[in-house]
């Protein structure tokens, strides 16, 4: 099983925000997850940005590849 961190969008039509969760990476964008490790909301000034950093160390050394998108806002935040 390739685990994945990586985005899912919530909310509703034009006011989108996101949660940062780890995946199997073939499940679907916004399918059942393992485990929460943040939220992401862009729609704000500047964007939101809310991530437990120890949960997300803990899953990159299990081994949990990061998306693009996820691999910018963990360096923005000073995860990586």
């Amino acid at each position: 099983m390739a685990l994945r961190i990586r985005l899912t969008r919530r909310g509703t039509k034009k006011r989108p925000f996101y949660r940062i969760v780890v995946m199997d990476s073939r499940k679907k964008r916004d399918g059942k997850y393992l485990d929460l490790v943040g939220n992401y909301d862009p729609l704000q000034d500047p964007a939101a940005i809310n991530v437990d950093k120890d949960r997300a160390v803990s899953w990159m050394q299990k081994g949990a590849i990061l998306s693009d998108t996820v691999r910018q806002i963990f360096k923005k935040q000073g995860v990586i």
